[in-house]
């Protein structure tokens, strides 16, 4: 099947229509990021896809319990493929890719016998708690997603390097390139 290809108006349409809490917006790199998962990730996409109708309903009802936005979940997708055993060169661990430190913090067992990074509900509700206390500091939901992949060290610092702005796309060039495609 071909891929179909769509104007900057339409994607700036679609993107607008989204309801949302975090606030989203189109420019040059959501643009290339959106090239790469309908064009060169499309495979892993469609996996992906199969496996939210397995997540995303459990990630729903554990965020609205926490009072997070449903939209989070998506951070899974980035931060893993929805896959529970990924395992970064980080050591970070399961669909969250919580390190052991910040497993630990939010109540995650981790050792010879059990690694609950890797338990979908248990690391959901870890990362819910996670985020919910990454908001209370910088009260910007993409911010929160910034903050949860390199650290709340990482995003005060891109802060400060930036004159103390405080929008995603002002800090953008301050913060880790891995945090810049998250």
């Amino acid at each position: 099947y071909p891929i179909p290809v769509f104007t900057d108006s339409v994607y700036r349409a679609r993107i607008e229509s989204i309801p949302n809490i975090a606030g989203l917006t189109y420019n040059d790199i959501v643009k290339r990021y959106i090239e790469v998962y309908t064009v060169k990730k499309r495979s892993q996409v469609e996996i992906m896809l199969g496996l939210s109708e397995h997540y995303f309903p459990m990630f729903d009802d554990i965020f609205d319990y926490y009072g997070v936005p449903n939209e989070m979940k998506y951070m899974s997708i980035i931060e893993s493929a929805l896959n529970p055993r990924a395992y970064s060169r980080t050591r970070a661990v399961g669909l969250w890719q919580f390190m052991y430190g910040t497993g630990r913090v939010y109540g995650l067992s981790v050792n010879s016998l059990v690694d609950e990074r890797r338990d979908p509900i248990k690391s959901t509700h870890a990362a819910a708690r996670y985020v919910k206390d990454l908001y209370s500091i910088y009260k910007d939901w993409i911010l929160v997603i910034a903050a949860y992949n390199c650290g709340p060290g990482n995003v005060n610092k891109a802060i400060r390097r930036s004159g103390g702005k405080r929008n995603y796309w002002d800090i953008y060039y301050f913060l880790p390139r891995e945090t810049r495609g998250h």
